[in-house]
């Protein structure tokens, strides 16, 4: 297991031995009757619930990205042409000076979900991560849809 399996793994155990005993705690909030004591119940009920739902979208996005990105490299067409610092990420001044051909090549084929995702790994390069985020969600969007 890669060590960022390994921390998501670890996180995931930690957030449900959390949610076990906030959930605890919220239940006898509640139990209480006490006015001030069911709305906090219920606030250590619904504020875990929505960072775990946030948890979880990201997740699914990081698996589901990440799937995609295994694929094009398994097709020899991960590879954006631009020169790597020493790090392995690309050049910034290189990646901006290259954007126009990725963004040409998803006006050419807006349903392919390759074109998206190479268009994502440009913003990312160029280091736009809002947009980078929004042209992978597409291209997994479109990939799911086609599949």
């Amino acid at each position: 297991m890669s060590g960022a399996k390994l921390a998501a793994a670890v996180m995931a155990v930690i957030l449900a031995i959390y949610l076990a005993l906030v959930g605890w705690r919220a239940v006898q909030f509640v139990a209480t009757g006490e006015p001030v004591a069911v709305a906090m119940g219920v606030a250590l009920i619904v504020l875990p619930v929505i960072a775990a739902w946030a948890i979880w979208r990201e997740l699914a996005f990081g698996i589901r990205s990440q799937r995609l990105v295994r694929q094009l490299e398994s097709e020899d067409a991960l590879d954006l042409g631009l020169p790597l610092r020493a790090s392995g990420r690309p050049e910034r001044a290189a990646a901006d000076a290259a954007f126009p051909e990725f963004r040409a090549a998803v006006e050419a084929e807006p349903e392919s979900w390759r074109a998206w995702l190479r268009l994502g790994l440009a913003y990312d390069a160029a280091g736009d991560r809002r947009r980078a985020r929004r042209a992978v969600r597409r291209a997994i969007e479109l990939e799911r849809a086609r599949g």
